[in-house]
């Protein structure tokens, strides 16, 4: 009973897909040539602006994860680029070698971003000001102020073994990256109970708090 109804429904699904696809091929049929290449022109217009785009962002170091020395680089980096991802660390904390692997897979992936990191240690000035007390901490940065903070992991599922998939959607999340799935669904893996709401509010507790109750992340002394 149940394998029919699955069936069924699978059935409505690729209906509906096939009508949209019909749909489609019918309005470029009922296109004059006119239309046809107003079309094409629009597409292509789109595809350079894109393109041009991208070399912009690329000829600033997106495309790449860059450790910067301080914090005058820093304030350099969010002029110029108006989606930052900074991750704070600190070398003796070997939980941030998690998410420089991370961030190495999605720097290239995500060239509209500057991935960027910076010793917690060695800008005392800047931590304070951006209240940095968890190490890891990500800053997410849109026009030059910091809209969120992804604080140790227990925004990404709690676990030193999280996907990096897991930290992309926390990172849309943020809206500091384009994230293309669906953000009420984080990809949770074999814990699907964890809603994308009791991720985040996990999160957001260690943010007000200013700090973290297990000893599994580093606090700045």
């Amino acid at each position: 009973m149940a394998e029919q109804a699955l069936q069924q429904q699978i059935l409505k699904v690729a209906e509906v897909m096939e009508n949209q696809v019909d749909a489609e091929l019918d309005k470029l049929d009922r296109m004059d040539e006119d239309e046809m290449e107003l079309l094409r022109r629009r597409r292509m217009d789109a595809l350079k602006k894109n393109q041009e785009k991208k070399q912009t962002w690329m000829a600033v170091g997106h495309g790449t994860y860059t450790e910067i020395p301080g914090e005058k680089e820093f304030f350099a980096e969010c002029k110029k680029s108006e989606r930052v991802v900074c991750h704070f660390f600190r070398r003796s904390t070997w939980r941030c070698e998690i998410i420089d692997k991370h961030l190495n897979i999605l720097a290239p992936k995500h060239v509209e971003t500057r991935f960027i990191k910076i010793d917690a240690e060695k800008c005392p000035f800047l931590a304070e000001r951006l209240r940095i007390v968890v190490i890891p901490t990500l800053a997410l940065i849109t026009d030059g102020k910091t809209k969120d903070y992804v604080v140790g992991f227990d925004d990404i599922g709690g676990k030193d073994d999280f996907p990096t998939a897991m930290l992309e959607w926390r990172l849309g999340c943020g809206e500091v990256i384009n994230y293309s799935g669906n953000l009420s669904e984080p990809p949770v893996g074999d814990n699907p109970q964890k809603s994308a709401k009791s991720l985040l509010t996990q999160g957001r507790k260690k943010i007000i708090r200013g700090g973290n109750e297990d000893d599994s992340d580093s606090d700045l002394e």
